[in-house]
């Protein structure tokens, strides 16, 4: 009699980390099935810098629009444009269509892709796990695999079952809605990001006007329990020229505040993306993190495939924080100072006005690392930032 079918690892999740991970695992040769519940689209500005396309081979064909500034909004409506210098752009995708190209390149690398939703997992004596999904008709389906990589989302059904102790993390709830913009609207640029820091947007986040080719991507998202985010965009709509627009889909989703302190259960089960908290503060900001995370995951995972130590797994949030950990912490404090009320917010907006901000900003941005090139630009915006914090000069 035979038992339920094998593979060398499930992924629970087909987002960017999963679908990345399952590709670059399948390209080594391991058995890989990649599920993932359908029609689920994460609500997301959509910006991918150009490391992300030069790093994982994105093709130019998916990018839906190429923005070379954005504009930040004060709470008093005072604008400050943030141009990218001279040949830089910052991509922008459709998640629907950037999600979808990335499943199917995994499915084209070999991994196996089914639909379905993670339910439960358990494991035999030997510690083979058995990973039990529900298909879209509703039928309950257990396979077998050495490894388990969870890459199901911020609600992380895989995280609860296999480090229930780590808890959840905080989280925004992000919403926003599809539209669809007529060319030549009055006040609209398509090559430009549109940033709105203003309380009566989202008291702790931000807004967001994102160019996607013929549509657009309007949005907030708070941590606030209360807060209608679906009121909050109907004004922005309407503050950005965008109220008559035909809505093409509505999409709401938790997205994590800060990393899990473990991404691994010690035995056979590994987290990645949303499900291990890689969204940057302050900026929101996850594709590029989701898609390293679930890279970094997949080489720990074939790390412990071949050596069979599981202490392999750790290695993934290892070298995460080692790349990244002191942005996200930076970018933590960043928050938590500067998003608090509308008359810091509005100083915060004064900040992005200087040159040498605006400069290392978008540097840092591009290449996704702190720039240590520029120690004399550092020492200023120091200086200038102490000013704004002592209200020694006017917003």
């Amino acid at each position: 009699m035979y038992g339920p079918e094998a593979f060398d690892v499930v992924v629970a999740g087909g987002g960017p980390a999963g679908a990345t991970a399952a590709a670059d695992l399948a390209r080594l040769g391991h058995a890989v099935l990649l599920l993932d519940r359908a029609g689920r689209i994460k609500p997301c500005g959509g910006a991918v810098p150009p490391r992300l396309i030069r790093e994982f081979a994105i093709p130019e064909s998916l990018l839906v629009a190429r923005v070379t500034s954005a504009r930040i909004v004060a709470p008093s409506s005072r604008e400050v444009d943030m141009p990218i210098a001279a040949g830089g752009y910052v991509g922008m995708v459709d998640r629907e269509i950037f999600d979808e190209w990335l499943r199917e390149r995994a499915r084209a690398a070999g991994a196996e892709r089914r639909t379905g939703t993670f339910e439960d997992l358990s494991r035999d004596p030997d510690g083979t796990v058995r990973v039990t999904y529900r298909d879209p008709a509703g039928g309950m389906t257990t396979v077998r695999a050495r490894l388990v990589i969870g890459a199901d989302g911020a609600a992380s059904a895989v995280a609860r079952t296999a480090l229930p102790r780590e808890g959840r993390v905080p989280y925004v709830f992000a919403y926003h809605e599809i539209v669809r913009v007529p060319p030549g609207l009055p006040g609209y640029d398509g090559g430009r990001c549109d940033v709105y820091y203003q309380g009566r947007l989202s008291p702790d986040f931000y807004g967001w006007v994102f160019p996607h080719g013929d549509t657009a991507s309007v949005g907030t998202g708070t941590a606030v329990k209360g807060f209608s985010l679906r009121e909050a965009v109907t004004e922005l709509r309407l503050t950005a020229g965008l109220a008559g627009c035909e809505t093409v889909r509505r999409e709401g989703a938790p997205i994590p505040l800060r990393s899990l302190r473990r991404w691994d259960d010690g035995r056979n089960v590994v987290l990645a993306g949303d499900a291990a908290g890689v969204v940057a503060p302050a900026s929101g900001e996850g594709i590029y993190y989701a898609m390293l995370g679930g890279r970094l995951a997949a080489e720990a995972v074939a790390e412990c495939l071949a050596t069979g130590n599981p202490r392999a797994l750790a290695t993934a949030r290892r070298r995460f924080m080692r790349l990244h950990g002191r942005v996200f912490w930076i970018l933590r404090i960043m928050q938590r100072f500067w998003y608090v009320s509308d008359s810091r917010r509005e100083r915060f907006v004064s900040i992005c006005r200087d040159p040498d901000v605006q400069a290392l900003t978008w540097s840092a941005y591009m290449e996704k690392q702190l720039v240590r090139r520029r120690p004399g630009a550092h020492l200023r915006i120091f200086f200038k930032d102490m000013a704004h914090l002592m209200r020694l000069v006017s917003p």
